[in-house]
């Protein structure tokens, strides 16, 4: 019963969100999931390494979908995605923790710029 309220309640914030909202709840998941896939390389479990950053690759994929070239921003955003897309696809090719955080690192700052951005633009109410 409880998990069904939550997954209620997570589908109704996402269907409530707005665009910019949206974006910040995708960086807290590339977040959460770099943490999992941390954990897998702690316990050497390269399953969970694996299909972790398998998740926060798509994540940057929808990341990168969604950028507006109308706006030159979103040029040195795409930059960024590409080194993230680069360092996670080299942590989980070679292992490598190191670059696992190295990616994390990154989107942790896109993430805060982010709330900046919204914070500037009066989009965060958090």
């Amino acid at each position: 019963m409880a998990m069904n309220a939550a997954t209620l309640y997570q589908g109704t914030k996402v269907s409530t969100a707005s665009p910019a909202e949206l974006t910040l709840m995708l960086y807290e998941g590339a977040i959460k999931f770099c943490n999992i896939a941390q954990l897998g390389f702690e316990t050497k479990d390269y399953e969970k390494v694996n299909n972790n950053i398998i998740r926060v690759q798509n994540i940057i994929t929808e990341l990168r979908a969604t950028l507006d070239f109308k706006y030159e921003t979103a040029k040195d955003f795409d930059a960024v995605y590409e080194f993230i897309s680069s360092l996670l696809l080299q942590a989980n090719i070679k292992k490598d923790p190191e670059m696992l955080t190295q990616a994390l690192d990154q989107v942790r700052e896109m993430r805060d710029l982010w709330k900046e951005i919204m914070k500037q633009n009066h989009m965060y109410v958090r």
